[in-house]
């Protein structure tokens, strides 16, 4: 089988399963991890850090239910200068797919002219 054949049989197969290689590497890896920078990720994953591994990065993450976050506290030295660093972090509220608002009743406005 040649090489080329090879690789297209991996690849349906990871379609098939629907889910990347990454997610069971992460899930293991961020069980007691409340926020962690994008670098240190890479590096965990031993993948080099350009675009299209921070995007597939990013789909993995926001699968986990990870936010990112713009910190200082991630990067070694803290509040030094204007070092800022990207990651992800646990959303500290239970996530919701869409916010709900419900109408207030103009009862419950307090209509009418207020003494100041």
């Amino acid at each position: 089988m040649a090489l080329l054949d090879k690789l297209k049989e991996a690849r349906a197969e990871l379609e098939a399963q629907g889910r990347d290689p990454w997610t069971a590497k992460l899930e293991n890896a961020l069980q007691c991890v409340e926020a962690i920078s994008t670098v240190a990720l890479l590096d965990l994953l031993r993948a080099p850090s350009t675009t299209a591994t921070a995007r597939r990065l990013a789909a993995v993450m926001r699968n986990l239910n990870f936010i990112p976050i713009k910190s200082r506290r991630l990067m070694p030295g803290g509040r030094a200068g204007n070092t800022v660093t990207r990651g992800w972090a646990r959303s500290i509220r239970e996530m919701k797919s869409s916010p709900q608002r419900r109408p207030v009743p103009a009862s419950q406005l307090g209509g009418g002219s207020h003494a100041i």
